[in-house]
């Protein structure tokens, strides 16, 4: 059950961040399911450069920020791509 609880909250983080960033960075619009994607894929990026940098705090906020940082990073990236 804490499995589905930790899945469940990690999908929930990714969808806030993946939607806050689209409206941080103007322009491109993937939907719902893409803003969990991206807020997916921007906790991993987030963390990643996070914890390179020897950042770090523990708590649902920290888990938001972190992946809405690397998500504005990937929709950046996406946006220089598609100008290209």
């Amino acid at each position: 059950m804490a499995d589905f609880i930790s899945i469940l909250i990690f999908l929930l983080v990714g969808l806030i961040a993946g939607w806050l960033a689209d409206i941080i960075v103007p322009g491109i619009a993937f939907g719902l399911i893409g803003d969990l994607l991206v807020g997916i894929i921007g906790a991993l990026i987030g963390g990643f450069l996070f914890s390179a940098f020897g950042i770090g705090i523990g708590g649902l906020f920290w888990s938001i920020l972190t992946a809405l940082v690397g998500a504005i990073i990937l929709l950046v990236i996406v946006r220089f791509i598609r100008r290209t």
